[in-house]
């Protein structure tokens, strides 16, 4: 899912950051005041822990690759905001360390990866657990939900490239792919393998947090944590 450089115009690019570049200093504002000395390492495991799974890559057919993120579940852990800052910062090393990713496009991977993954798979567990007993099903779900945020959204900004910015005679400049190509692609790849790696990734470990760090959610209840 990661965009490298290239795949966009420079000017989707200088959109993508000044939308994820605010919410950075958001989130590192609101993480700040909230974060405390038995949160603080449990942000840096799981934010390592999505480093990690990141760079395992599932071949899909098509030629291509998918991989989990992890996004959802440090939303759910920790909150929505712990979830931009960990994933961005994975995202910001495997982009200058790894090449995973393009910086000029980081704007766009933060913006699909750590804003809109998170929060759309926060929202929909929070939905979910209400009436769900099983909370690691609606941890799993909701990870599902989010990914495939995430890569619709991917695919959306790589398919309007070729129409926004191409020659006169209608070569792409960027991206060559349309969004009759770069949806199908994304979305098959994450709906029927990455998705569900993702879901049991999450599930397994959400469970496992429920079970031995439980203090995590009273806590959070405690000081009726919010977005």
């Amino acid at each position: 899912m990661h965009i490298p450089d290239g795949y966009l115009s420079p000017q989707t690019c200088a959109v993508m950051y000044a939308v994820s570049i605010p919410t950075l200093i958001i989130a590192a504002k609101k993480v700040s005041r909230r974060l405390d000395s038995k949160t603080i390492p449990l942000l840096g495991i799981l934010s390592a822990f999505s480093f990690i799974i990141m760079m395992f890559n599932v071949p899909v057919p098509g030629g291509t690759t998918a991989h989990a993120i992890g996004g959802t579940l440090i939303a759910i852990t920790l909150g929505p905001w712990e979830a931009v800052l960990g994933v961005s910062g994975a995202l910001l090393i495997q982009a200058i360390f790894f090449g995973d990713g393009g910086i000029l496009a980081y704007g766009a991977n933060v913006f699909n990866m750590a804003i809109a993954l998170p929060f759309s798979g926060y929202i929909t567990y929070k939905l979910l657990s209400k009436k769900m007993k099983n909370k690691w099903l609606a941890a799993a779900i909701a990870s599902y939900v989010g990914i495939n945020v995430a890569a619709l959204l991917d695919s959306i900004e790589l398919g309007i490239q070729p129409l926004l910015y191409h020659t006169a005679n209608g070569t792409p400049l960027y991206c060559p792919y349309s969004l009759s190509q770069s949806v199908p692609a994304m979305m098959i790849a994450h709906l029927t393998i990455a998705g569900f790696a993702e879901a049991i990734f999450t599930g397994a470990v959400f469970a496992f947090l429920q079970k031995n760090l439980s203090y995590i959610w009273e806590e959070k209840n405690d000081n009726n944590v919010a977005l």
